[in-house]
């Protein structure tokens, strides 16, 4: 197949140009469309989006889908909004970026030693894909996980994150261990396999009630990379 020849670009150029998951499809290009009256100026991306970072990371962080007026709008993953402020962020402070703000794909932002993904690459409404387009979308995080030979840490940045992270590895036929969900676990998955950090998504929703603080994400990229 041709994505084995030239590894990650050549995954990144089938997953921009994907249209198996309709209703996402529909979504992205109807955002775009409608827009949102702050971004009314803005050419939105509307399409899939693919990861992001240091080829060669030892840091790998997943999240949940992009953001309708994001990711979705500026086309570079948990770029744009809230949650990217937060992300990005945490990442800065603990060495992992070379700035703390994430904006548009041409805004110099560099990843070291990390790549940010997402469990879905098209944003879905109300922030909640189907069991269905989860599963469709998983082979693409599946080949892009065995192009990032160096990963010793992962990050799964909410539950869905999480869950879907364990179930690629389980239908890859490792006997992963039950693992319950809370922020700031670590995870010993077995040999050969990188540690699992478990962390609160850094949206509005845990944000704004306090669920989720910044010395909270901070202490997440310190732990992981203190492991690396």
């Amino acid at each position: 197949m041709e994505w084995m020849h030239d590894g990650l670009p050549a995954l990144n150029r089938e997953i921009v140009v994907c249209g198996l998951c309709p209703r996402l499809r529909d979504w992205c290009e109807e955002v775009a469309r409608t827009k949102r009256r702050a971004y009314r100026d803005c050419e939105y991306w509307g399409g899939p989006v693919t990861g992001f970072g240091d080829p060669k990371a030892r840091l790998l962080v997943i999240g949940l889908a992009p953001g309708a007026h994001g990711a979705n709008r500026t086309g570079r993953v948990f770029t744009g909004d809230s949650s990217g402020d937060w992300l990005y962020r945490a990442m800065h402070q603990t060495g992992f970026a070379n700035r703390p703000e994430s904006v548009s794909r041409d805004d110099g932002l560099e990843l070291k030693d990390a790549w940010v993904t997402a469990s879905v690459r098209c944003a879905p409404p109300v922030n909640k894909p189907s069991r269905e387009e989860i599963l469709t979308c998983r082979p693409y995080l599946e080949r892009e996980i065995a192009f990032l030979k160096e990963v010793r840490v992962v990050i799964a940045l909410g539950r869905l994150a999480f869950d879907n992270y364990l179930a690629l590895l389980r239908g890859q036929g490792h006997a992963i261990p039950r693992c319950e969900f809370a922020h700031g676990t670590l995870y010993k998955l077995g040999p050969g396999l990188p540690v699992l950090i478990s962390s609160y998504h850094p949206s509005r929703q845990n944000t704004q009630t306090g669920r989720l603080t910044e010395p909270m994400l901070r202490a997440v990229f310190e732990r992981a990379r203190n492991l690396m």
